[in-house]
């Protein structure tokens, strides 16, 4: 990644001091429906939540939470600060959760989407449950940050735009990049970038290789009306604009279908449940298969890079399902 994130290989004190503050009592449950062991975070807001919760919160915009996963994100040290500074889900509950009046009811783990929905924007988006005339106007750093100063504001103002619901989650492992094009003198400093919707994320840069190996899973959100995940290579450059290296993009319409079809992966031996077939008007080598796999389903691929005269990448992409 980028000199700003804490790059991999480096001492993972920061990450060490975010998985303390997991542990405590508060922290081993949802901020907003108390399901069990949560695995994402709001790091601008200072919560843990849960895996159905984090996709409501995700279609807030980063501007109002920003999450990210425990395990799987790279955080930046002012990040995992402002977590710490906050203190925890009791601390944040606190103050977005000091006043729920009649006709608000704080969501179960089992509650549907709709109702997590309408809490979570009322509790962080309008902060309807605040103490009166309390208004957080910044939330860069949670409710307790120094730079989220809180004011008393006599009116109020709601938005109602941005609310997306999603069907399910992506985890794309970026394994690894071959023959990728010349960007520098005799080499490159490729890293990629992955898009879906609004979402964007990129794995890190690894310097001066054309045949990068990076093993990096990112996580992405799928909205209930979803086109195909953009990929993008990009060559790192200090000084000036980073050079393309090749795109593609990602049709995930079959793997989302079969899982849906296929319902409970867990149920099934491994076996073969769908493919995309290979094209002329799309980046695949040769057939891209799903599978079940030890009761994941999972499809395995390796893409063409296009507008590019060479290289190729390979990826492996499991569907979450929300009750996951």
């Amino acid at each position: 990644m980028r000199n700003s994130r804490v790059e991999l290989g480096r001492p993972a004190s920061g990450k060490r001091r975010l998985k303390d503050l997991l542990l405590q009592q508060d922290n081993r449950v949802c901020a907003d429906c108390n399901a069990p062991d949560p695995k994402w975070a709001s790091a601008n807001i200072g919560v843990f939540v849960c895996l159905k919760c984090c996709g409501v919160h995700r279609s807030l915009g980063s501007h109002i939470s920003k999450i990210l996963s425990v395990t799987l994100d790279e955080w930046t040290e002012e990040e995992i600060d402002s977590m710490i500074e906050v203190g925890g889900n009791a601390a944040a509950n606190s103050i977005y959760e000091a006043y729920i009046p009649e006709g608000h009811k704080k969501p179960e783990p089992d509650a549907s989407h709709e109702q997590r929905a309408n809490f979570i924007v009322s509790k962080y988006e309008n902060q309807e449950f605040l103490k009166p005339g309390l208004r957080i106007v910044s939330g860069k750093g949670g409710p307790n940050s120094n730079s989220a100063k809180s004011r008393i504001d006599g009116g109020s103002s709601k938005r109602t735009e941005g609310m997306v619901e999603f069907i399910g989650m992506l985890k794309v492992k970026v394994i690894r990049g071959t023959n990728l094009a010349i960007r520098d003198i005799k080499t490159s400093d490729p890293y990629v970038v992955l898009n879906l919707g609004t979402q964007t994320s990129q794995t890190r840069v690894i310097s001066s290789n054309l045949n990068p190996v990076w093993n990096e899973e990112i996580m992405l959100s799928v909205p209930e009306i979803y086109g195909p995940i953009k990929l993008k290579v990009f060559d790192y450059d200090t000084f000036s604009a980073d050079d393309i290296m090749g795109e593609a993009d990602i049709d995930i319409q079959p793997l989302i279908s079969s899982a849906m079809a296929c319902g409970n992966a867990a149920m099934f031996a491994n076996m073969q449940i769908g493919k995309w077939l290979k094209a002329d008007g799309n980046a695949l080598i040769e057939d891209s298969i799903v599978n079940i796999v030890d009761g994941k389903v999972i499809q395995a691929m390796t893409l063409k890079l296009q507008n590019v005269e060479c290289g190729e990448i390979d990826l492996e992409i499991e569907w979450i399902p929300l009750d996951q």
